[in-house]
């Protein structure tokens, strides 16, 4: 049988030197989740996630997968950082790319074995990219870089997924590719955690959101999430969001 644990986060807070960045954080995710994260600018989106995953230090709170801390098992993670922060001058391949999603099975300096090019090969071929797969790394548009970076975290065969804003600087046909494998992940029992700013349509993909201003505003379906109070909450005043929301 297949192990799906939940994850819990319990009472996270965390500090930049005085500011407070995160006040008290508590929720739950269920196997089988595609989970957006929602909130202003500042907000603390992204400072959830990596604290989630020990990125950065917390002041108080943990996180447990299963009945043990996540810290303990982060090679069952895969994390997509923003495009912002990644290095795209690095002298990489396409391939060479989504091969560093194995190299946590085969270690640093081994190399790797037939089955970990086969996986590789297939996550390249399941976000479309297969073609490309010999082109340097930062000569790819926007939305094709990201579409390899989730075919790296893909090659990983992880049981829980984080994308911070991966839907910024991509086309549509990105998108439509990326929520695609998204909602694959779910069904098939993972967690899929996607941090995301647009309040449009694309919120629809979502089974569950949490709602974020340094505390949590709210966590649940969309329905809930998006009141017009909690919307006031989150940003501070009159916002635009999509009207099927509610």
């Amino acid at each position: 049988m297949v192990d799906h644990a939940a994850i819990a986060v319990e009472h996270l807070s965390v500090s930049y030197r005085s500011l407070q960045a995160l006040r008290n954080i508590s929720f739950g995710l269920q196997p089988g989740q595609l989970v957006g994260i929602f909130g202003p600018n500042g907000a603390g989106k992204s400072t959830l996630v990596k604290a989630m995953l020990g990125l950065i230090p917390a002041v108080t709170g943990r996180i447990y997968y299963g009945d043990r801390l996540l810290s303990d098992q982060l090679d069952r993670t895969a994390y997509v950082p923003q495009r912002s922060q990644i290095d795209w001058t690095f002298p990489a391949t396409v391939w060479d790319v989504v091969l560093m999603g194995r190299v946590k099975q085969a270690g640093w300096f081994n190399r790797f074995s037939t089955p970990s090019r086969h996986i590789a090969a297939a996550a390249l071929e399941r976000v479309g990219m297969s073609q490309l797969r010999d082109r340097p790394i930062g000569a790819l548009s926007g939305g094709q870089q990201q579409r390899v970076f989730l075919a790296r975290a893909l090659a990983q065969q992880a049981d829980l997924f984080f994308f911070d804003e991966p839907f910024v600087g991509v086309d549509q046909k990105t998108e439509t590719v990326l929520f695609r494998i998204f909602g694959e992940l779910a069904q098939a029992g993972k967690i899929v955690v996607v941090v995301n700013h647009d309040l449009g349509e694309s919120i629809t993909h979502f089974d569950q959101l949490l709602l974020l201003n340094r505390e949590l505003i709210a966590f649940g379906p969309r329905q809930q999430v998006f009141t017009a109070e909690n919307m006031v909450r989150a940003y501070g005043g009159q916002v635009q969001f999509f009207s099927s929301v509610a």
